[in-house]
Parts: structure tokens; sequence; C-alpha cells
């Protein structure tokens, strides 16, 4: 079954929880901006966790080949967005994926593809960072990843605390990068420097 098929949903549980989430706020649901919220949003939370109806193999597509490469690759700056799982809220950054190939090489795409269907879940970047640097390390057999992810969070920008310029940083460090410090450092030197929020 593709990734397309099996975003196929009947949206109509989901718009009903919508009307009732809205009627919640005394808003009348039969004003014109209104009346096709409900299904306009459970659309768009559907896309925002499309990643639980998503497959690894099919992410990957075969996008595995041979390299004598064994020095570090780089992808970085792959933007990302998700939902926290404490209160829906949003948060977005970019990610950084360095990896030491041990034979064989990932597609690049296919890291920003990777990044999306997990972040494309209900999250927390503790998590999110290490189910990346998981994945990566079992698809390509490499002897090391590192995953550095910075976002902000709306969970702390709009609600709460309200410090609207506030970043979190989140690491993994997995194979050679957990015990080799030269090579921790050459990928940690090489990552974009967080820019001051203000």
């Amino acid at each position: 079954m593709s990734n397309t098929q099996a975003m196929i949903v009947d949206y109509k549980e989901s718009t009903e929880s919508y009307r009732q989430l809205i009627d919640s706020t005394g808003e009348d649901l039969a004003r014109p901006g209104l009346q096709d919220t409900p299904i306009r949003a459970a659309k768009a939370f559907a896309h925002l966790t499309k990643g639980y109806h998503q497959n690894l193999e099919e992410v990957v597509n075969g996008a595995v080949f041979p390299s004598t490469n064994r020095e570090l690759v780089l992808v970085q700056n792959i933007e990302f967005y998700s939902l926290c799982e404490h209160h829906m809220l949003p948060f977005h950054g970019v990610a950084h994926v360095g990896y030491l190939p041990n034979g064989q090489v990932l597609g690049l795409s296919k890291f920003a593809r990777i990044v999306d269907m997990f972040a494309r879940r209900l999250q927390i970047q503790e998590n999110l960072s290490e189910q990346i640097a998981q994945t990566i390390m079992d698809v390509t057999g490499c002897r090391g990843v590192a995953v550095v992810m910075d976002a902000s969070h709306m969970c702390m920008m709009m609600r709460g605390v309200g410090k609207q310029h506030s970043t979190t940083r989140s690491t993994a460090m997995l194979g050679e990068y957990k015990h080799d410090n030269q090579a921790r450092n050459e990928f940690l030197d090489a990552v974009p420097k967080r820019r001051p929020a203000f």
C-alpha cells in the first residue's frame, strides 16, 4: 500500500470533533468564515500527523548505495514542522544530520523524508532527535550517526511562560559519535552555529 493510499481517510469523526471544539468557545459555526472550518481543520490535522501512515521502506525506496567514503557526511538545515504531544501546538526548526558511512550511503533526499516522517506525528523534540538517528543507523548500517535539532516551541511562546525568543537544541549521538570525542567534535564544529534569538 502506498503512502497516498494510506492517507485516504474518512474525516467525518474528526470534523465533528472540531465542530464541537469551536462551538465550545461560544463561536457561531453558521457564520461564513467558520462554515467550512471543521473539515478544513480535520484535513490539516491529518496532514500534520501523516507520519503515522508512512512506511519507512517506502520512504527510503531502496536508495542505499555502495560507497568507499568513510568520512563525515552532513546534511544540514533540514527544516521540519511538528506538533507538541503535550499541547498539540506546533514546534518547528531545522535538523542537522551527520553520519559515518560503512560501505554504503543513503540518498540525500531521504534524510529530509525521514525527518518529516517522524516530525509529522505528535512529538517531543528529544524523542524526535533519537528516532531520526536510530532510523538512519538501522537503514545504513553506518559506524555512527549524530543529529542536532534547533526548534522554537509555540507551547512556550504562545501560552504558559510566554518566552517568544526561546529556542531548544537537542542532540542524539549513536555509534562512534557516542565514544569518539574527535568524531563528535568534528561533527559539532561542522554544524551551523545557533543564531542569537534577539
